[in-house]
């Protein structure tokens, strides 16, 4: 296992004090490990995982495939149809030219009478989500 963890220090180009203080360990811990005086601990691997979770355990532990986890689950917006926001850029000091509500205008539509019911609601934060998992904030001045 030493010889993997030194392989990820060089790859994520990091010295031992770095990745020491990232995981929550004390120095001299790290350059035992590192010297082979003593073996990593089960304590020290699980922070190891819990801090670095793009490492695959298998890999760490037992020396098995690849260094990085590979997705397996898709992400959150890999159902939607591709939409091209490539370079776009959204100035949030602009006012949109969507026309905004006030509370007292805002209504929810309920499904089973289909009258229209006012709420006193504030928006207090709009996100924009877009297909490169990017997003931008919006939070509306208090008046």
């Amino acid at each position: 296992m030493k010889e993997r963890i030194i392989e990820f220090l060089k790859k994520e180009n990091k010295t031992s004090a770095q990745f020491a203080e990232e995981i929550g360990v004390q120095p001299s811990g790290i350059s035992h490990i590192l010297s082979g005086r003593n073996k990593p601990s089960l304590d020290f691997v699980i922070k190891m995982l819990e801090k670095y979770s793009y490492i695959s355990s298998d890999w760490l532990i037992f020396g098995k495939g690849k260094m990085y986890r590979e997705a397996q689950q898709p992400d959150l917006f890999s159902y939607l149809e591709p939409e091209s926001h490539e370079n776009k850029q959204i100035d949030l000091n602009k006012p949109a030219d969507i026309p905004l509500l006030s509370s007292d205008e805002a209504v929810i539509q309920d499904e089973t009478d289909k009258k229209p019911e006012k709420i006193d609601s504030r928006v207090i934060k709009i996100i924009w989500f877009y297909d490169d998992n990017s997003f931008k904030e919006f939070v509306p001045r208090k008046e």
